[in-house]
């Protein structure tokens, strides 16, 4: 008999506004160090939260909210446990699909609502169990900074910190032309100015905002390249310097409209100055070619000394590149998922090492069958070490399995969740133990219709 876990508890969220929030409860405790403040689920397991992104209008499209369920690992490793967090779960605050991370040992979940009113409004919760989110601390409203959709991730610095980034763009054009008549002598260049907030998780605050442009060389720029979109802030392994990831786009010099048909350039990474947020620069790869940005998943990790980042939109399928102490690429390594896997056109979707070096990638190819919303998705077992990947056979998959939105896996020792079920079906958790590669499938996700699983945290 499966095991139904239920918690009827009300959780009453009040509805945060714009700029920042200085009021908190009686309950709150200011200056709390330590985020990870949850009730522990013993002393061998930890909280695994599932999320799910239901349907709005079209199946898949995740724009229906974000909800989400906490069980333990160990229960996270049953089959006979079943979870509905689309019936039972914890509505996390968002007009459409939620940006969640959590703490790294699982006791605390932190969000950034996306769009709508309340968009921008970033507010903490303690996991402990089932629908059960406690509201901890203050909440503050990032969207003043980086507007109400913004783009934000958690730094591997202890839980302490998280940071957000934007991107506006604006055509220059010389005193010969205007924006309706412009000439290859009048365009002079898209500029490209970047938003960078940093935010203190612990304590809910704003740290340090910094605005500035973002540099391409005069040759790029005179042939219409800026950057278009930013993303996926990491820290190095000195905790010096910030790297962002960052998508290219070009227009026609001219016309200034935008050009779809043009060479791709070598993988670039925006580094600044860190904690300051100051004296930006671009490097780029020889190995890679494409965007760096990634989408919904954190797309570069530190391992050894070295941050991994994925891109995408590769000719040549993506690529895991290599970014060394120096603060330069590597450009002696070549980590092509097209050469790994044996297929063409890799994407790398989202991915996550553990502290061995071995990752976890959720992917899709040229091959993939076209789903009820989308590329069919796939995961591969990859060593950074060794540059070599395969996927993963003990996970069934589904021209409907759907992985564009996945959002997040938990890592514990060498041991990676995730989620499995294709859109609007039934599936299950998935622990992959990365040293044998071993596959233990986990407990049963119900699903609902037209709604997916964007992953564990």
């Amino acid at each position: 008999m499966k095991r139904n876990f239920l918690n009827f508890r009300t959780i009453i969220v009040a509805t945060l506004a714009m700029g920042l929030i200085s009021s908190c409860s009686s309950d709150d405790t200011d200056g709390d160090t330590d985020p990870g403040n949850g009730t522990d689920p013993g002393t061998d397991t930890r909280w695994i939260t599932v999320a799910g992104a239901r349907m709005g209008e079209t199946p898949g499209d995740g724009n229906g909210g974000t909800l989400i369920y906490s069980i333990t690992s160990t229960d996270a490793k049953d089959p006979t446990v079943s979870v509905s967090p689309f019936d039972n779960g914890f509505v996390a605050p968002s007009n459409r699909t939620a940006r969640l991370q959590s703490s790294e040992d699982g006791s605390t979940i932190f969000n950034i609502s996306y769009a709508g009113d309340t968009g921008g409004n970033y507010t903490k919760y303690i996991a402990e169990g089932g629908q059960t989110f406690t509201p901890s601390g203050t909440a503050v409203s990032i969207a003043p900074y980086v507007g109400t959709a913004p783009r934000w991730i958690k730094l591997f610095d202890g839980d302490k910190t998280g940071a957000a980034v934007y991107v506006n763009t604006e055509n220059e054009i010389d005193d010969n032309g205007t924006a309706d008549d412009v000439t290859d002598d009048s365009y002079i260049r898209t500029k490209a100015t970047m938003g960078v907030v940093t935010l203190d998780l612990v304590n809910s605050s704003i740290i340090k905002f910094s605005e500035l442009e973002i540099p391409l060389s005069d040759e790029e720029e005179a042939k219409g390249y800026y950057f278009s979109r930013i993303d996926m802030p990491t820290l190095n392994a000195a905790g010096d310097k910030l790297y962002i990831g960052a998508r290219l786009s070009k227009v026609d010099p001219t016309t200034t409209e935008s050009d779809s048909d043009y060479e791709i350039l070598g993988s670039k990474t925006i580094i600044l100055d860190y904690p300051t947020l100051e004296n930006p620069t671009v490097i780029t790869s020889t190995v890679g070619h494409g965007n760096t940005n990634g989408y919904r998943s954190i797309n570069a990790f530190e391992y050894n000394g070295s941050v991994y980042q994925a891109n995408q939109s590769d000719p040549e399928g993506s690529h895991i590149l290599k970014i060394d102490a120096n603060n330069q690429y590597d450009n002696t390594y070549n980590f092509n998922l097209d050469d790994a896997l044996g297929v063409q056109g890799a994407y790398i979707l989202a991915w996550r090492p553990a502290s061995n070096g071995k990752a976890v990638i959720a992917y899709r190819h040229d091959g993939s069958a076209e789903g009820v919303a989308g590329a069919q998705g796939f995961f591969a077992l990859a060593d950074l070490n060794t540059k070599t990947a395969q996927k993963i056979e003990g996970i069934p998959y589904d021209p409907d399995f759907y992985l564009f939105q996945y959002q997040g896996f938990v890592v514990d020792g060498t041991e990676i969740y995730l989620t499995q079920a294709p859109v609007g079906e039934n599936g299950n958790i998935y622990v992959v133990e990365t040293e044998t590669g071993e596959v233990t499938k986990g407990a049963e996700l119900v699903n609902a219709e037209g709604s997916h699983f964007i992953g564990v945290f």
